[in-house]
Parts: C-alpha cells; sequence; structure tokens
C-alpha cells in the first residue's frame, strides 16, 4: 500500500513537470493566433527556405513565411509571408533571404524602404535577392585558383 501511494505522487510529479514544459514550449514557441496579412516575394531560388520559417525586420519576428509555390508563367517561386497586425511594410521593402548560420536554417529579411504607401493584403514585394549558393561559390573559388596556377 505504501508503495502504491509513493508511485501515485511521483505519476502526479511527473505529470506536472510535464505540463509545465508544454506551456513553456507553447509561450516559446510564439505560435501565431492566425491574425495578420498575406504579403508575396518571387525569388528566382529560395535556397531551402520553408513553410513556418521567420520574416523579419531588424532582427525581429515580424511573422512567418505561409507558402511557397512555383509561378506557372515565370517559373519563379512565389513565396507568400504572413506579416503580424499592427507592422506596416512599405511598398519599397526590399526582401531577402538569409541563413541563420553556416549549418543551416533560413528566414526572410526584411528591409523597409522610405516609402510612405504600405503593402495591404495580397501586395507584392517588388525588390527581392536570392539566397547565396556557398556549393556555387565555392566551386567557382576553386575553378578561378585552378585557372590561375595554368597562367
Amino acid at each position: 500500500m505504501k508503495r502504491n501511494g509513493f508511485e501515485t505522487i511521483l505519476g502526479a510529479v511527473v505529470l506536472v513537470v510535464a505540463i509545465g514544459f508544454l506551456s513553456f514550449a507553447t509561450k516559446m514557441g510564439n505560435f501565431s493566433s492566425g491574425e495578420g496579412y498575406i504579403i508575396h516575394a518571387d525569388f528566382v531560388g529560395i535556397g531551402g527556405l520553408q513553410i513556418g520559417d521567420e520574416v523579419q525586420i531588424s532582427g525581429v519576428k515580424v511573422g512567418e513565411v505561409a507558402d511557397v509555390t512555383l509561378q506557372s508563367d515565370s517559373y519563379l517561386a512565389r513565396v507568400s509571408m504572413k506579416i503580424s497586425d499592427g507592422i506596416s511594410i512599405p511598398d519599397d521593402t526590399a526582401a531577402l533571404i538569409s541563413s541563420e548560420s553556416l549549418l543551416g536554417g533560413r528566414f526572410m529579411l526584411l528591409e523597409p524602404g522610405a516609402s510612405e504607401d504600405l503593402l495591404t493584403q495580397g501586395g507584392r514585394v517588388e525588390f527581392t535577392q536570392a539566397p547565396q549558393n556557398l556549393e556555387q561559390l565555392l566551386g567557382q573559388f576553386i575553378f578561378s585558383m585552378k585557372s590561375d596556377k595554368e597562367e
């Protein structure tokens, strides 16, 4: 009987700790409530950007990547971003896909312009820059080093 009481108390403690971790993860995960507006940007390449990746301005999360599709007419990758309500984006903003670290992970970086006109639901960011492809840059560097030695 004494052992069953101990197991019951231990089980309750484990359950409380699990609920605490779940609550902490929910708060830190910054789950969106579904509010906000969608804007789009077209890129030549997205370099591993995925749905759910952060959209940032000056290092502050202002939204997330909502969708990535291929435009059938231009063959550009269209990235749809859900921007939080209360965040105004000028229509001359530039969108860049950036790396979190050398190990990978991407996020969308928005660099606001100075225009007084703002993007609204369904608006399009005109100025975009695709991410740098590290493998391609390394290949070009090695090829240029090889060419220099042959001369």
